[in-house]
């Protein structure tokens, strides 16, 4: 996530929400948000932001979430990709 959307200190603190303890009520529901994919990366990771308040603990539906994020600009549909490739057995033979 590039640095000037959240800073350091946002980000520790946004992290550090403690399942156990959280609030559900005071969480944001990830079916409330719309993902705009009209708009250039940069300001749709800043509306999804806007949106969602916390992108690393949220709800969904009756859940929580807790997530992290990779430093990097692979998308997670490349590495699903890559792993898939990764896993398939060559052809010919039987599994």
């Amino acid at each position: 996530m590039p640095a000037s959307i959240l800073s350091e200190t946002d980000k520790i603190q946004l992290q550090s929400i403690d399942l156990k303890t959280a609030d559900p009520d005071s969480l944001k529901d990830i079916q409330d948000v719309t993902i705009h994919t009209e708009l250039p990366k940069k300001e749709r990771i800043q509306d999804y932001i806007r949106q969602i308040g916390n992108p690393y603990c949220y709800r969904s539906g009756k859940y929580i979430v807790k997530t992290s994020f990779a430093n990097t600009d692979l998308t997670l549909e490349e590495r699903l990709l890559c792993y898939f490739r990764y896993k398939e057995p060559p052809y010919g033979t039987d599994s």
